[in-house]
């Protein structure tokens, strides 16, 4: 209408990590965004691109684009295609990866300056972000993988650390208190140096942003934490999830992420066909790879339980015509004749982890504790390492699996207390993610403080 200033959208660009667990909930993220109507761009490379051009059906293509920079393939010793951590199993190749990510600081830079933003919105895992929001002079928000409650453990320990400089905390062993957090909380063993050095390297990355957007919603991180975080840090944190609910149909779930190799049809066919909180999940994210010997405890754990089962292995990606031989060294002798079919899907490779994770049927999710597949599922480790391709010191029993699978889900009161807490927070997440919700209310405010920032308007 004639005489009416319309409200200019923001210029957002988004720097997600390359790897799933950091670049498929950024990209969800991101189009929250851009259905609230602000212009959004994912800068990626090319090979990761496909974990963003099935943005949920609702998102205006005007607000989300996506552009790519070349990934530098032949300065770190890769060949080309190979530029995201669920590309590989091993530790050198991983560590080429580390460091192409880190290389793309230049080429980003050289698009930004061409194509400035109102604000960036970058991985916490990459340093320089502060240097490009610095030299373009606008704000920039860190995303952080984890929950605001690990968040707030780990700066407890570096604060610590920093300042009982002249007493090595690290080489303790056994069972400690994290010191400085308001809760009573446990570790069974204190961090690796390794571990402890990285992990400062990032929590100092992130308070040099303006403040932390998180893939949670307050009501699991808990007041208290987010109180306590921003008091010590003075940071602010934004919780605008779970993101994932921004998936509505099955199709929209099932397209999350990289190309499933199994069909939705297939899937949805056998969930559909048993009853309800009948089946467990196992999954243990995209880059986590376990040993021959690791999968075998896992097989007989979970034959052993006597449930019916969803076994999502990375680890033979591409392997479906393995010998005899070669099968056995993971799976018991006749376990798939045994158990495939009536009893059991093994899915090699990439699955619609949301869509199973949402089906009635599925009444327990085994999983490595990573964030976006607690909060996907909403529903302990007992070693440290700091990416899934380590090898692991310990092999967890089939008589362990067996007992924990059996405690959830042989109908016990334990168990079913366990699902109704469950139950609970899925209420919360999905009330969170409702206009009116803890998490729509922080992404209109934050939509509000960025424009009023870049407008140079004070903040309330």
């Amino acid at each position: 209408m004639e005489g009416v200033e319309v409200e200019r959208p923001l210029k957002l660009h988004f720097i997600p990590y390359l790897a799933p667990g950091h670049m498929i909930p950024l990209g969800d993220i991101a189009s929250l965004f851009a259905l609230r109507g602000q212009q959004v761009t994912i800068i990626t490379t090319p090979s990761n691109a496909k974990f963003f051009t099935k943005s949920p059906s609702s998102t205006d293509p005007f607000f989300l684009r996506l552009h790519t920079v070349e990934f530098p393939s032949l300065q770190v010793g890769l060949p080309n295609g190979i530029e995201s951590m669920s590309s590989t199993t091993d530790r050198a190749t991983s560590s080429k990866i580390f460091a192409g990510a880190m290389l793309l600081h230049g080429p980003i830079l050289d698009f930004m300056e061409k194509d400035s933003p109102d604000c960036i919105i970058g991985d916490s895992v990459y340093p320089w972000v502060h240097d490009l929001a610095h030299k373009l002079q606008i704000p920039f928000l860190s995303f952080s993988g984890f929950s605001l409650f690990t968040v707030s453990l780990m700066e407890s320990l570096r604060t610590y650390n920093s300042v009982n400089s002249d007493t090595d905390f690290n080489l303790d062993s056994g069972s400690y208190v994290v010191p400085n957090i308001p809760h009573c909380i446990t570790m069974c063993s204190k961090p690796p140096k390794l571990f402890t050095g990285y992990m400062e390297m990032v929590l100092e990355w992130m308070i040099k942003s303006n403040g932390l957007i998180i893939n949670n919603f307050a009501e699991l991180d808990g007041e208290e934490c987010i109180e306590h975080y921003e008091k010590t840090t003075g940071l602010k944190s934004w919780h605008l999830g779970p993101a994932s609910l921004i998936r509505r149909t099955n199709q929209e779930k099932a397209e999350r992420g990289s190309k499933n190799v199994v069909s939705v049809h297939e899937c949805l066919s056998w969930l559909n066909s048993k009853n309800d909180n009948s089946v467990l999940y196992v999954c243990y994210g995209s880059i986590c790879y376990f040993s021959d010997k690791q999968l075998y405890e896992i097989a007989c754990g979970i034959e052993a339980s006597g449930h019916k089962f969803i076994w999502v292995v990375p680890e033979k990606i591409g392997k479906e015509d393995e010998s005899d031989d070669e099968k056995e060294k993971w799976l018991p002798k006749g376990f798939e004749e045994r158990n495939i079919g009536k009893n059991g899907l093994i899915i090699r490779g990439w699955a619609p982890q949301i869509m199973i994770l949402s089906h009635a049927a599925v009444g327990a999710f085994m999983t490595h504790c990573g964030w976006n597949s607690i909060v996907e599922a909403v529903m302990g480790a007992t070693e440290w390492y700091l990416n899934g391709i380590e090898e692991k010191e310990k092999v967890v029993s089939r008589d362990s699996i067996e007992k924990a699978v059996k405690r959830l889900m042989d109908g016990g009161d334990e168990g079913e207390e366990i699902r109704g807490r469950a139950r609970d927070f899925r209420d919360k997440a999905r009330l969170a993610v409702q206009e009116g919700g803890s998490s729509h209310k922080n992404l209109l405010t934050l939509i509000d403080d960025l424009k009023r920032l870049r407008d140079h308007k004070p903040l309330d």
